[in-house]
């Protein structure tokens, strides 16, 4: 089973320090041109059945051919098989999934006590997380609003439900949702396990009930083996929760060029002597070299102390994921007719009006459009809000103010948030469902 990875060279603590003039062994910051937009995804997760199709995550734009969870067909996983796997060695072992570069919490702090992972049940999250027989009308999956291929979302300013329905916000992302406090938008669900099961209500989402949907599932035959053997009983609200959340919270992402600057920046200016700890100088080496190697480029490096100076995206954007998981109003809709209040709906409180959570800004590149209701096509629009200072409302956060960048300011910014921020995701397949 997988073990949490306690590399030292992990811990990043985003300093947002710049980097300085001089630096060891005579290293330069190249400048070179952007890289491909979606690197290929290297964190693995080892409990998948066999015979699974395999999802290139985080394509392309023009190379997106259908949604990913049309690939999932019902009864395409013989009863034979889930009753193999789920008598194999060790898929009902709790594990803790690996840590990724730049992820400096202890994961296993983030998983409840009771719903640890195991295989058999992130198995069967994932086959439920995939299965539009959720839905009412078996037309809508968890991945329909939260694709894969996607960057976890839809790339759509609000989500599409069943029967057409339309949702009021954009759909946020699933990458490290491990680490958040609160899901959603305005936070009204305190665990993976609550949001896995809202859109399975939800009229405009999935459109049925948790119950009737526990009742379709225990009609199948894999599932219900499943749900047995993982938790020794048949398809419910909880359980149903419990195994998507599961499956949720391996999907992770780390190891971008600002992960790999950070880890190096304690050692570019470093002077060794003769008589240093030879495991300290392989440590040192080590991480400039990994630098050297996922080196951003000169507009990606201003772009960077941009963020973590002038453009003050830093007193949100902050943190191992890049975000303070709180709540903040910038205006976004305060000029229309009828802006969505956010946070307010759920506290009451009048400060709370026009508040929405810190989306992480790890891969943002992949999850356009943007804000809570995909209001800004592309990064610079979005660089564009913040420098005009958000839009004035009674509730605007003290942390938005104008900004008055300079237009190369602006571009570098958007380079930094596009270049140096997209990094590797969980690699999922595609499953074969009972």
């Amino acid at each position: 089973m997988t073990k949490p990875y306690t590399d030292p060279l992990a811990l990043v603590s985003y300093t947002g320090a710049p980097r300085p003039a001089a630096r060891a062994s005579g290293r330069t910051s190249p400048s070179h041109d952007l890289p491909p937009l979606a690197p290929r995804m290297t964190l693995t997760t080892p409990w998948t059945l066999a015979g699974a199709l395999l999802l290139p995550l985080a394509l392309p734009q023009g190379q997106i051919t259908g949604r990913c969870d049309d690939r999932a067909e019902p009864g395409t996983l013989p009863v034979e098989e889930v009753r193999a796997w789920l008598a194999e060695d060790g898929v009902h072992d709790p594990f803790v999934p690996e840590r990724p570069l730049g992820i400096t919490s202890d994961l296993a702090e983030h998983i409840p006590a009771d719903n640890p992972l195991t295989p058999a049940k992130v198995e069967l999250g994932r086959q439920l997380y995939f299965d539009k027989r959720l839905s009412i009308d078996g037309t809508v999956s968890c991945a329909t609003c939260h694709d894969p291929a996607l960057g976890w979302t839809d790339n759509a300013p609000v989500s599409t439900g069943v029967k057409g329905s339309k949702g009021g916000r954009s759909a946020p992302t699933v990458v490290n949702r491990i680490l958040g406090r609160t899901q959603f938008w305005d936070g009204r669900a305190a665990s993976l396990e609550e949001q896995a099961v809202g859109p399975v209500a939800n009229p405009v989402e999935m459109g049925f009930t948790t119950e009737a949907a526990a009742e379709r599932l225990n009609g199948v035959e894999g599932y219900r083996l499943q749900f047995e053997a993982v938790f020794g009983g048949p398809a419910n609200e909880d359980r149903i929760g419990k195994a998507i959340a599961a499956f949720e919270r391996t999907i992770l992402s780390g190891g971008n060029k600002n992960d790999y600057y950070e880890q190096a920046l304690p050692y570019f200016d470093i002077d060794l002597d003769e008589d240093e700890d030879p495991e300290f100088v392989a440590r040192v080496d080590r991480a400039l070299d990994l630098e050297a190697a996922h080196r951003m480029s000169a507009a990606a490096e201003r772009g960077r102390e941009l963020f973590f100076g002038k453009a003050s995206c830093s007193l949100c954007h902050v943190g191992q994921d890049l975000t303070d998981e709180d709540f903040h109003n910038l205006g976004v809709g305060f000029d229309g007719e009828q802006p969505d209040l956010g946070l307010f709906d759920r506290t009451g409180v009048e400060a709370d009006k026009g508040k929405f959570k810190t989306p992480s800004l790890r891969n943002v590149t992949l999850t356009a459009p943007y804000m809570h209701d995909g209001s800004l096509a592309t990064l610079m629009e979005v660089v564009e809000h913040y420098d005009q200072g958000g839009i004035a409302n009674p509730n605007l956060s003290d942390m938005v103010f104008p900004l008055d960048l300079t237009d190369q300011e602006k571009q570098d910014l958007v380079r930094f948030l596009e270049e140096a921020l997209l990094g590797p995701i969980t690699e999922v397949e595609v499953p074969r469902l009972p």
